[in-house]
């Protein structure tokens, strides 16, 4: 077996590799913009790599990644469980593995304090892969803090060439993420970049899609052929703004976008349905009621009424987003909306609830992925041929 060296050009989708005192650390978010950020939601959510993959083409049939995850538990919520690696070959989805080891970084809301427990590297290996040339894509954890810290192959590796395919960037919330997919590769926005034979970079962050001007900077910066941004729950869900903010801020957000990217196709995708903020806006908090059963939802616990003053709701969302995108669409032909129940909407909830009231099981992460590859790639759709 022969190691390899991490921080040359084999990881995709990270924005920045940091040296750590075990290993290569991927961000999702550049330093300048990581700098000016100090919720620890977003700076947890940034380092755990969705959509980050290594990538390279080789003859080996063994592969080993050593690993060092930190896996984020809230005290008296059931853990999630553990992140999965997944191994692609020529592109097919070909083993998926369960991380292990590690530490756990706890954290308890009632009293505001948090512990940090380290724990060994765990190692993922895949063992008799076909012999000839192939290309390789290992996908690492969309809900764990991973640092990298080997890989070793029984042949030589040569890093996939760039360019070959368009590059997607996509900013949304932890449902872009992939929360409650079954593997990294499988969320609603790996299985829409793989249909659309895409390059994705995931900007998906739990909890953390709030309009924040340094991740409208982020993707300014960024190079990419296709963007889009999913906005409206994390909004509801924090009762972070109300109506008077809300529309001058994604003006503000899409103003930044487009300094960088003035003519490349651009989306902008409302909310899917979500019962509990549908009408009624946030603060979104934990059942207790399923707590104390050991289970997770979640629960509105804003007031309907007050909608009427200000508040947000996902159906004020829609229908805000759908007037600006349309008022901007005379002056910027390449910008389109999708309204969100096209991918998931209230005559899907009886086949597919949100197991948890607000996020979409793995068969429904299929559902969205092909819904939004029927909207956006069709030949005169917004991610068309070339």
């Amino acid at each position: 077996m022969r190691e390899h060296a991490l921080d040359g050009g084999i990881v995709r989708g990270a924005a920045e590799l940091t040296l750590t005192e075990r290993g290569w650390l991927p961000h999702r978010l550049p330093p300048a913009a990581r700098a000016q950020c100090d919720d620890p939601q977003l700076l947890s959510a940034e380092a755990q790599p969705a959509g980050v993959r290594l990538a390279f083409r080789t003859s080996a049939t063994t592969v080993e990644l050593d690993l060092l995850r930190t896996r984020a538990v809230i005290v008296g919520v059931p853990d999630r469980p553990d992140g999965k690696v997944d191994l692609r070959v020529d592109g097919r989805l070909t083993r998926s593995v369960s991380t292990t080891g590690g530490g756990v970084m706890r954290a308890d809301l009632a009293t505001g304090s948090s512990s940090f427990e380290p724990g060994p590297v765990g190692t993922v290996r895949f063992e008799d892969l076909p012999a000839h040339q192939k290309s390789i894509e290992i996908w690492l954890p969309h809900y764990e803090r991973i640092e990298l810290v080997a890989l070793r192959t029984d042949a030589p590796i040569s890093p996939l060439p760039s360019g070959e395919r368009r590059v997607w960037l996509h900013h949304g919330s932890s449902i872009s993420q992939g929360s409650n997919a079954a593997s990294p590769s499988t969320t609603w926005t790996a299985l829409a970049a793989a249909s659309g034979d895409l390059d994705l970079v995931s900007l998906g962050f739990a909890g953390s899609a709030m309009l924040d001007p340094y991740t409208a900077r982020a993707m300014r910066n960024t190079a990419a052929d296709l963007l889009s941004v999913k906005i409206g729950i994390n909004l509801v869900n924090a009762d972070l703004m109300r109506q008077r903010a809300f529309g001058p801020a994604v003006h503000g957000f899409l103003d930044t976008i487009r300094d960088g990217h003035p003519d490349k196709p651009l989306v902008v995708i409302g909310p899917v349905h979500c019962p509990i903020h549908e009408d009624t806006p946030g603060p979104g908090a934990f059942d207790p009621e399923a707590l104390q059963a050991g289970e997770v939802r979640f629960i509105a616990t804003g007031d309907p009424a007050e909608v009427a003053g200000g508040r947000l709701s996902l159906a004020v969302i829609r229908r805000r987003l759908a007037e600006i995108v349309s008022g901007r669409m005379a002056g910027d032909p390449n910008l389109h909306y999708l309204d969100g129940l096209e991918l998931y909407g209230p005559g899907d909830h009886d086949a597919h609830p949100l197991p948890d009231n607000l996020h979409p099981d793995a068969a429904t992460h299929e559902l969205m992925a092909a819904r939004f590859a029927d909207a956006v790639f069709g030949e005169s759709a917004p991610f068309g041929p070339r």
